[in-house]
This record gives C-alpha cells, structure tokens and sequence, in this order.
C-alpha cells in the first residue's frame, strides 16, 4: 500500500457525514450545542472545583463529545483531568516532544495515521520489545500523553474516540517488575478516565503467561464499563478482525499496512503544527518547541 500521510484533522469540516449522524446519536444537536456549551461554560464557573487554563467553545466542547454531552459527566472529566495534570507536573511541564524521539526508535508504542472503519484511530502498544534501560516508565506516558492531547484536538476523535491494541509477545517479568499498581493506574486514567478522548476498545494480543500477572494489577482500575470493552485475542488475528477491518490493520496483526513510527507524528508536530495553531495548543499544555 502507498504511504499515508501523517496528519491531525482538526477541523469540524472534516468530520464525514456518517460520523455527524453518530455525533448527532450522542446527543450532539446542532440546534442547541451553543447554549449547551454555555451552560457547562457557566456550570464550571459555579462549581469552582477546578479551573480550567482555558474555557473557549472549542476546549471545553471536547470534554463535552467525551461524556455525550452530559454536563455533570463533562465536568467530573474536566476535573479528573486537572488533577492528572496537577499530580503528573513531570509529564507536561517543559516537556520537549522532539527528544521522545527515542521512544518512536525503539517502536514501543504508535497511533496509526489512518482510522478503522468506525472512525478510530489505533493505539498500539508493543511492550515486549520495551527495553526498560533504555526508555523509561515516564517517556512512555509522555510519549502517550502527546499522541492523546493530539488525538483530543481531532472533531472526529472526539466524537467516537480511539482504540488500543497491547500486543504482548515476548513480555517478560524484567516488564512485569516495572509495571506496579501506580504505573497501572496512570495508564488506566489516561485510556478511561481522565483524558477528553474516550477509549472506545482496549484488544489484548499475543499474550503468554506473564500476562495473568500483569491483568491482575490492571483489573481494580477498570470500571465496568471498561471491562466490557476489554478483548482477549491470544495470536488468533481472526479474532481480532471481528472488531477492526483487517484492511485497517499492520501487517504483523494481519492486516495490509506497513508499520508507521512514533516519529512520524513528531515530524509532522514540526513541519505541519506551527501554522495550524496545533503547537500553540500544546504549548499551553507545557510542552515546549524551539
């Protein structure tokens, strides 16, 4: 297949009428969006539980796609995502993305630049390639961390959020050491529970032994809802294929696409952001550019 460009698609424009419908189905109404943002804008300003480091339509009408538009849900969100940020300072503040180029180079860890046929992006984890002397606990969350600010920047993202694949082949207890209760419930809070993206799937894949250990500190973090949308495929790529379209999938889970690196997306943060005010964004956030 042709190479696929590496691009955000950040404008209401690009969102297909068939996932207009779907927004439309979540209780996106065209008619009254406007007095509904006002109103979460105003819910924020009484409730005074957080204060939000921006409050325009387009920021907070994020929160609001994430919790279908629920104004109670949107705003427990926004307040679960402050404090994500006010206890993780490390994972925003002067944070450089051009130097998590290392994570990208050992192929930890990548969002597909194109989307399954629901919509989603892809999430793929490969943890058991991670080589812990080499990448850090704290570069992969923020490595994940800058694909999931992006992603939350895309309307169609917002809309029907993304999926993840964690493909466990080869994991091993030198991984097992480093993945402790903390370190699980981070990674739950920015897949579920504190991110304005939703994470519409998590699929587990190639996974051995080690994996029965690992699930057991992931599990408490899961809410019931998540756990209904957790999928154990072992290497059964069939199985897989019954949630995403195989022509929507690497190779190695087979699927028709090559693999895409981590840096990719920091080459387009680079060459294409600077214009579209994406960096502007994410300078906001802590992140730095030179």
């Amino acid at each position: 297949m042709p190479a696929i460009e590496h691009k955000l698609n950040i404008t209401e424009e690009e969102i297909p009428d068939n996932i207009r419908l779907i927004a439309q189905d979540q209780g996106e109404c065209p008619k009254t969006k406007q007095e509904t943002i006002e109103e979460f804008r105003k819910y924020i300003l009484e409730h005074k539980k957080c204060q939000p480091h921006r409050n325009d339509d387009r920021y907070l009408e994020k929160f609001l796609r994430a919790r279908y538009w629920k104004i109670d849900s949107s705003y427990k969100l926004l307040c679960s995502y402050y404090k994500f940020r006010e206890e993780n300072k490390k994972y925003y503040e002067k944070v450089r993305p051009i130097d998590l180029r290392h994570v990208g180079d050992e192929e930890i860890l990548t969002v597909t630049p194109y989307r399954d046929q629901h919509g989603h992006r892809i999430l793929i984890y490969r943890f058991g390639i991670w080589r812990p002397n080499r990448v850090t606990v704290d570069d992969i969350f923020r490595a994940t961390i800058v694909l999931q600010e992006l992603g939350s920047l895309e309307p169609i993202s917002q809309i029907v959020g993304g999926v993840a694949i964690f493909d466990l082949k080869d994991l091993g207890l030198e991984h097992l050491l480093h993945l402790s209760p903390s370190v699980a419930q981070k990674m739950i809070a920015l897949l579920v529970t504190s991110m304005p993206i939703r994470t519409a799937a998590l699929h587990i894949v190639n996974q051995n032994w080690v994996f029965n250990a690992a699930i057991k500190i992931f599990k408490p973090f899961l809410n019931a809802a998540m756990r209904e949308r957790l999928f154990i495929h072992g290497s059964d790529m069939r199985s897989l294929h019954k949630h995403i379209n195989p022509e929507n999938l690497p190779k190695r889970y087979g699927g028709l696409h090559d693999d895409y690196s981590y840096t990719l997306w920091l080459d387009m943060l680079q060459t294409q952001c600077p214009a579209s005010g994406v960096q502007n964004d994410m300078e906001q956030l802590g992140f730095i550019f030179d």
